[in-house]
């Protein structure tokens, strides 16, 4: 019985997801050399100027200098397929679930410490291993962007944004779901830079709270 709920519950979740991306595609059509993407879309999360990288990333790039350099090859985004799109969607499963969530303050005892995880980590931690990951697997890393976000708590909170070619979508540890940028519950407030691993820009949410909280 337990294994019978459990298919049925990956089914319907598959189910869920392939919707999802046929209502993205619905939303935005390929990019082509004709028709190159618009970035002014709401799919889209808007960059502003340049900000303060984050202490916890500061640190990370001491140590991982190579993971926080120009980018040599950047690209606005990535063509969203079925076939990478299933890799986000297991890409995001199998890191949430091979990994515990705990405190920099539990693990550490520090407030921010941001590494690669191997049991547990904190939110940046899963980030970061979903951003290695995808690029092992020929994601464009101007593409793939660690994102501080605030929830409607108000405490901060880490995800890693992916720029396709039909809006940036969330990988999170605390949902199982690949959603739009503006289908969750998170304020944006910054951004890896595209042309520039260790420097951040901030990001401009239009959203009124009260949307946001209502999603």
């Amino acid at each position: 019985m337990a294994q019978e709920k459990k298919t049925g519950f990956g089914r319907k979740f598959r189910l869920i997801c392939g919707i999802y991306l046929l209502a993205l595609a619905a939303a935005i059509a390929p990019a082509n050399a004709a028709n190159p993407v618009d970035l002014s879309n709401p799919a889209f999360v808007a960059a502003g100027g340049a900000t303060s990288i984050p202490v916890g990333h500061a640190e990370f790039c001491k140590v991982h200098p190579g993971e926080c350099a120009l980018t040599a090859y950047p690209v606005d985004t990535h063509a969203l397929t079925e076939q990478n799109w299933q890799e986000l969607l297991e890409v995001n499963a199998r890191i949430n679930s091979a990994i515990q969530p705990v405190t920099d303050e539990a693990l550490y005892r520090v407030a921010e410490f941001w590494t690669y995880p191997r049991t547990a980590g904190d939110c940046e931690d899963f980030a970061l291993a979903k951003r290695r990951e995808l690029i092992s697997r020929g994601w464009p890393e101007s593409t793939l962007l660690i994102t501080v976000v605030k929830e409607a708590s108000g405490s901060g909170h880490a995800v890693l944004l992916v720029r396709t070619d039909r809006g940036d979508l969330v990988l999170d540890n605390q949902d199982g779901l690949v959603k739009l940028w503006n289908q969750t519950r998170y304020q944006f407030i910054k951004r890896q830079s595209q042309t520039h691993a260790g420097q951040w820009v901030d990001l401009i949410d239009p959203r009124p709270l009260s949307v946001i909280a209502s999603l």
